[in-house]
């Protein structure tokens, strides 16, 4: 368990609408910015073992969308809007200092 902060990156390079992958460990974090709210989430699908951050962020409905068989995640909470995922995916906190998005694996 990481106890440590994790940089992401300056809040000027992370605009609205767009996403960033840092890594805690051996942990992939995908981090995104809805409307100047950032979140994260473990970027992998909890369907099939397969990245998030290669699929389609859809900023009206807050949700990312695994290209391997069509699940979307609510990207505030983790929980599944469609099959073929049943099950949520990690979230991890989000913190702003000094201008920069930090977070961390917190299990």
């Amino acid at each position: 368990m990481s106890i440590d902060w994790t940089l992401v990156c300056p809040t000027s390079e992370l605009l609205p609408g767009e996403t960033r992958v840092a890594w805690d460990g051996d942990t992939p974090i995908l981090v995104l910015n809805l409307d100047g709210t950032y979140y994260a989430l473990e970027d992998r699908c909890s369907h099939e073992d397969f990245e998030l951050s290669s699929g389609a962020f859809d900023v009206a409905e807050g949700s990312i969308e695994c290209v391997l068989h069509g699940a979307r995640f609510d990207i505030r909470d983790g929980r599944p809007l469609c099959p073929p995922a049943y099950g949520p995916v990690v979230t991890f906190p989000v913190e702003i200092r000094d201008g920069a998005i930090w977070t961390r694996d917190d299990r």
